[in-house]
């Protein structure tokens, strides 16, 4: 198959690409292992399919979610997506504690290509693929409620983003059926991941799937910066927005100016293998550090993309579940921006031990401890809110306060590692391992479960299990404790991170307890899925239709749980921070409007999809050199492009009785619903509609 038509037609393509018939041919543990998941891919692809076909599925899916417009559903499905991204990075992450708890003066049952493949995968997708879509989710969800708007500046520009990152999500879930993933971590650094040291499609596959990735994320920022900026309610000034949307705005700034670097050094990585350009080679007057620096203008900034909307998240649960006004508002927004900024400028941390002089170090040192500065004001901020507060540990609060303790911790360690000095001492070990995960896990996973479980009221109409959502909150903080704190130890005595085997037996107690938590954090993903299984069968006794079942103080909490596809029968009127808050103790917040109106909503579209589609097939393709394959999906693109400009009949309107008949149904359920107080909110007494104290 290396001459003739089938190169011509399949590219790269043998059929030593299929894990399979390596596991076929070298039946080794670790062929096994990958053939094992390509299964489980192949399976529940087409179980999915099968089981939408049995139940008749397929148009209701298109036309209700696939090509939907609005901005509430294409939260969802980032959020879903998210979910099954990380389902299969955790999954990765236990093979890895698992095979180096199993390699001491032993090759264990990975082998290191292996082994480097899962590492790659699994920062590439707990990145770019899991804490991306999920925030992107949180915020496509939340932030038009939360200013008062209809939906988002650019609708189909949102719909496009999210099949871009779909497409991408896909392409990573192929490269675990067809060929072999990158081995060049999640930052592909080359000259490791040029053509002279990886020939194979891995880097290739990584290249395509964060550029398109990439290319999503930088069109979000531009929607939603646009939409904060645009589309608020009348009223709603820049200080009277809620954090979270604070953090959406400040986060949207930070993907449009950092995405950017990461795709043009995608695209100089594209041109060095598949042209030999040597941007990033000392061939030709090339140089790596090029690289670096581009991707770490992408990189630092990043952390802060994943954390900000976290910390949104955090200031909004903090003061609902504390019955209290955000302490220091002013200070908190004027923190949130000058993380945005001081972000840019710590990026030369990343390689303190690379060779530059050291009054360069000391400076990005000095940067680097400054930031612990804004976000030490946001701790004390958060600790104000809660003091004399009418605390309920819910289990976003809870998701809240262990966010706080663990964030702290982590914060330390990020200072040690800030001096260059005992950067040297611990880089490349597995101290790092543990600090970012130290960062990043309390940071942006426990702030994204935390909106998933404080808003899942609010997009699905019923509240998610209790019982199951501590359980699950209590695997992920003992998981995490005893996976990564054994990693300071070990990364402090030497233990080098990216190492599929270890020769020092005193690692070994370390090495097992940081197996053990491995596993619970995997029972904790479980408790997850359990608890959403146990919600949807429960749901009818915990619904909370009435849309107010944590006596929230923002405008997305004045509207039906799901909010209408228009979100607001007539725009708000704002005239305060807590408007909504504000107004259920000043008097009627539910009063009717006098009049209702016709409302223009977007048309569904298959531009998104298609364009999401056809994408992930080029990027495919140029995987594996299939040119016409290539040449036609990029003409599909165009094509698609050009056809979508000819649509003339772009919105659908809803008519003011239809308006009418669904706000007046949803006014009546408010008004037959009970108020409860705030000590049984976790109960099924609870219908959405929180007692307001005298």
């Amino acid at each position: 198959m290396t001459q003739g038509l089938w190169p011509a037609l399949l590219g790269r393509f043998d059929w030593q690409a299929l894990p399979f018939v390596r596991a076929w041919e070298t039946p080794t543990v670790s062929e096994i292992i990958g053939a094992g998941a390509a299964s489980i891919v192949i399976v529940g692809a087409i179980g999915l399919m099968a089981l939408l076909t049995y139940l008749h599925a397929w148009r209701y899916l298109w036309k209700e979610w696939l090509t939907s417009l609005d901005h509430k559903r294409i939260g969802i499905m980032y959020v879903v997506l998210a979910f099954v991204m990380l389902s299969r990075a955790l999954v990765e992450a236990v093979l890895m504690r698992m095979q180096q708890a199993s390699a001491i003066d032993a090759p264990g049952f990975v082998e290191p290509d292996h082994f480097a493949q899962l590492f790659s995968t699994h920062g590439s997708i707990m990145i770019f693929f899991m804490a991306m879509p999920f925030l992107t989710g949180v915020i496509n969800y939340v932030t038009p409620l939360q200013i008062g708007a209809r939906d988002v500046a650019f609708p189909l520009l949102n719909s496009i983003s999210l099949w871009l990152t779909g497409g991408a999500a896909g392409l990573m879930m192929v490269s675990l059926v067809i060929g072999r993933f990158s081995t060049g971590g999640w930052s592909g650094y080359p000259p490791y991941t040029e053509l002279a040291f990886s020939p194979d499609v891995g880097p290739d596959y990584w290249i395509w799937a964060v550029t398109l990735g990439s290319v999503a994320s930088t069109l979000t920022g531009l929607n939603f910066a646009t939409t904060i900026y645009k589309m608020r309610c009348p009223g709603m000034t820049l200080m009277r927005m809620p954090l979270f949307v604070w953090t959406a705005l400040c986060t949207s700034i930070l993907m449009i100016f950092a995405m950017p670097p990461l795709t043009v050094a995608t695209a100089l990585l594209a041109l060095d293998r598949y042209l030999g350009a040597h941007f990033f080679t000392n061939d030709l007057g090339g140089n790596m550090m090029m690289y670096a620096n581009l991707f770490w203008l992408f990189g630092h900034p990043e952390v802060y993309i994943l954390i900000l909307p976290a910390f949104g998240v955090y200031s909004e649960v903090v003061s609902t579940f504390s019955s209290k006004e955000l302490y220091g508002y002013t200070s908190l927004v004027l923190a949130t921006m000058a993380i945005a900024v001081l972000s840019f400028t710590v990026w030369v941390h990343h390689f303190f031990t690379m060779g530059q002089n050291a009054n360069l170090n000391a400076v990005f040192g000095i940067a680097t401890m400054t930031i612990g500065v804004p976000t030490g004001v946001k701790i004390y901020d958060w600790i104000w809110t809660m003091f004399r507060g009418e605390v309920r540990f819910t289990v976003p609060m809870l998701y809240s306060l262990a966010f706080m303790m663990t964030f702290v911790l982590g914060g330390f360690t990020g200072i040690l590692l800030a001096f260059p000095p005992l950067d040297y001492l611990v880089h490349n070990t597995l101290f790092l391992v543990a600090h970012f995960h130290n960062m990043l896990i309390p940071g942006t996973l426990y702030g994204m479960l935390a909106a998933y479980h404080y808003w899942f009221p609010k997009a699905f109409g019923f509240r998610l299990n209790e019982r199951w959502g501590r359980i699950s909150f209590g695997c992920w903080v003992v998981g995490f404790y005893t996976a990564f704190m054994p990693l300071y130890v070990l990364g402090a005595s030497g233990a080098a991170r990216r190492t599929q085997a270890f020769y020092e037996p005193a690692f070994r107690p370390w090495l097992y307890v940081a197996g053990v938590g491995a596993l619970i954090l995997l029972g904790a993903l479980a408790s997850l899925f359990v608890q959403l299984w146990i919600s949807i069968r429960d749901r009818d006794a915990n619904r909370v239709f009435a849309g107010d079942p944590w006596d929230g103080r923002g405008l997305e909490w004045s509207v039906s749980a799901p909010p209408p596809e228009f979100n607001y029968a007539v725009l708000p009127q704002v005239a305060a921070r807590d408007p909504f808050f504000d107004g259920k103790r000043a008097g009627d917040p539910y009063a009717a409007p006098a009049t209702y109106e016709d409302i223009e909503v977007p048309r569904n579209s298959m531009t998104g999809p298609v364009i999401g589609i056809v994408g992930a097939a080029l990027a495919f393709a140029l995987v594996w050199h299939i040119w016409w394959l290539a040449i036609l999906c990029a003409l599909g693109i165009v094509a698609a492009v050009i056809a979508r400009s000819f649509a003339r009949d772009v919105h659908r309107t809803v008519t003011a009785a239809e308006v009418a008949r669904i706000d007046r149904h949803w006014r009546a359920a408010v008004a037959e619903a009970k108020p409860i107080p705030r000590h049984i909110e976790t109960t099924s007494a609870n219908r959405g509609l929180a007692e307001v104290p005298a």
